[in-house]
This record gives C-alpha cells, sequence and structure tokens, in this order.
C-alpha cells in the first residue's frame, strides 16, 4: 500500500496479554467513579485513551475523567443533533476545508486550504466560538459517520483520519491569526480525540513556518509530532505514496477533478455518501449541505 503501513499496536486483535489485563482494569477503574457506560463507550475508544498515556492506567484515568467533563461542558455529546450552522456554504467558499475521499488503507482524507482563507471575511461571517464549535460538530460526524462508512465498506475498523494542511499563500498579516485558529483545534484534537490522526501533512509550508512550529511543536505529544510532516512545494510524490491518484484533487498534485460545482473543494465525496455503502448517505449526517448548499 505504497508508504502508508496500517498501525495494530494496541488495537484490538492485537493486544498483549498485559495490555488486555489494563484495558480490564481501566474498566473496572473507570466504573468506579462512574465515568465509564459499556453501552457507549467501546473498546476501541478505551484503548485510544489508553495508547494516548502508554497504558497508564492513572494518565489515561486523568485523561479520560477531563475529557468527560469538557464534553459535558461543551455540549459535544449533543451537539449533531443541536447545533447548526447557517453560514456553513458562505464559511466554507471563504475558508475552504472538506473530506476528500480515502487514503490508501480506506481512512477519510480531510484537506484544508488555509492559505485561501480570508480571515476579515471569515469574523464578518462567523465567530472564532462558531468556527471551534463547528470542528467540534465535525470531529462527531468523523467518529459516527464517516468512520463507520469506510470501516463497513473495507470490513475493518477505522479510527484515524489522513489529513493534508496547504499553507500555500499563507500572507504574513494574517498568519498569526490563522495558526492561532489550528493551534486551538489541535489543542482539542489532542485533549479529547486523542489518537484519530493517522498521519498530517503540512504543505506549501513557507519559510516563516519554521519559526511558528517551534512554538507549536511543544504543546503537542511526541506521537503526534511523529505523524507530522512538513513539506515544501515539491510534496506530490509524498502524498501519492499514501493516497491514489484518484483520490488526491488535481490541485495536490492528482487526477480527481469532481465534477459538482466548485469541483473537489465542493463534493465532500466519500464512501460515507458516495453509493457504495449500504446504508449510506444518511440525510441526517447531510443536513448543512441539504440546507445551505455550497
Amino acid at each position: 500500500m505504497g508508504g502508508i503501513k496500517e498501525q495494530t499496536n494496541g488495537r484490538l486483535g492485537y493486544l498483549t496479554n498485559e495490555e488486555s489485563i489494563t484495558l480490564d482494569q481501566f474498566k473496572q477503574a473507570l466504573l468506579l467513579e462512574n465515568l465509564y457506560n459499556k453501552d457507549i463507550h467501546s473498546d476501541h475508544l478505551l484503548l485510544r485513551f489508553l495508547r494516548a498515556r502508554k497504558f497508564q492506567i492513572p494518565a489515561a484515568k486523568d485523561m479520560w475523567a477531563e475529557c468527560e467533563k469538557w464534553r459535558a461542558e461543551f455540549g459535544t455529546n449533543t451537539i449533531l443533533n443541536d447545533f447548526d450552522f447557517p453560514e456553513y456554504a458562505l464559511v466554507r467558499r471563504i475558508y475552504p476545508r472538506f473530506y476528500h475521499k480515502v487514503d490508501r488503507l480506506g481512512r477519510p482524507v480531510y484537506i484544508e486550504r488555509v492559505g485561501m482563507a480570508d480571515l476579515k471575511k471569515l469574523w464578518a461571517a462567523t465567530t472564532p466560538e462558531r468556527m471551534l464549535r463547528n470542528h467540534v460538530y465535525e470531529y462527531e460526524k468523523l467518529i459516527q459517520y464517516r468512520f463507520k462508512a469506510c470501516s463497513k465498506k473495507s470490513n475493518r475498523h477505522f479510527e484515524q483520519s489522513t489529513l493534508i494542511v496547504d499553507l500555500y499563500g499563507v500572507a504574513l498579516s494574517t498568519a498569526s491569526s490563522v495558526y492561532s485558529l489550528i493551534t486551538q483545534v489541535s489543542s482539542i484534537s489532542q485533549n479529547y480525540y486523542p489518537e484519530m490522526l493517522g498521519q498530517m501533512f503540512i504543505i506549501n509550508a513557507p519559510m516563516l513556518f519554521t519559526a511558528v512550529w517551534s512554538i507549536v511543536k511543544p504543546m503537542l505529544d511526541e506521537v503526534t509530532i511523529r505523524k507530522i510532516q512538513i513539506l515544501g512545494s515539491g510534496y506530490k510524490s509524498t502524498l501519492l505514496e499514501s493516497i491514489s491518484p484518484e483520490n488526491l484533487p488535481d490541485f495536490l498534485g492528482g487526477d480527481c477533478k469532481c465534477a459538482c460545482p466548485g469541483g473537489c473543494i465542493n463534493s465532500d465525496i466519500g464512501p460515507w455518501n458516495d453509493g457504495t455503502v449500504e446504508g449510506y448517505p444518511d440525510p441526517e449526517f447531510e443536513k448543512f449541505i441539504t440546507k445551505y448548499g455550497v
């Protein structure tokens, strides 16, 4: 599968005896504090927190407890039902962020064209708080919808995705604001959605990014840092090692030219809605596109 390899360590079906025992002990530790419900907390989810804390139960329990507290305070548990985003289409045009097909393993590919973001227009159309809520909505949609469709299509469990962050065109005048938003989102991902990043490619990275990266890097854990590749303009061959040409948009060096208005940026195409998986698409998860268009 090119240059991409599926990670199996610390996952169901590949646990060592010690890890299996630790998983059971973790459940018991959470049960004692009413933090575990077997009907909604899967072993896959528990293992993500254990892997993030190197199977150290006290550290994993603290991380889990903080996450549960945040989910209650932020309203994450009900966000798929009660969050609305009327500015959806306008924000997508101002700041292109979208899912587009899958990588060579079958995992969702998420692309952000940060350099195309017009922050003056963005903050006129929405607010940083609503953008953050939209990001969390998309995390939950990824878990409950996109991962499940990809898993069903490939007949195996997926819980990670591939990210491409395109910095082409990022201006000095807007860099700090853009990176501030990315840092906020990265913090939520790392603290409350651990082990969901398969790999990240930061492409067209300008010289100034080196300075910014030196500030951001200490905020990330070592596991996350190892999954990030920072590339200049010669990124095409690296991306194609992980993503087939037919699944990579042409503006990133692939062959895909989605026929919908706006092309690949607006297609949101993948196993979750391309008609290849029984039971998909689900109108409830496609409601923003249906209600507000592209």
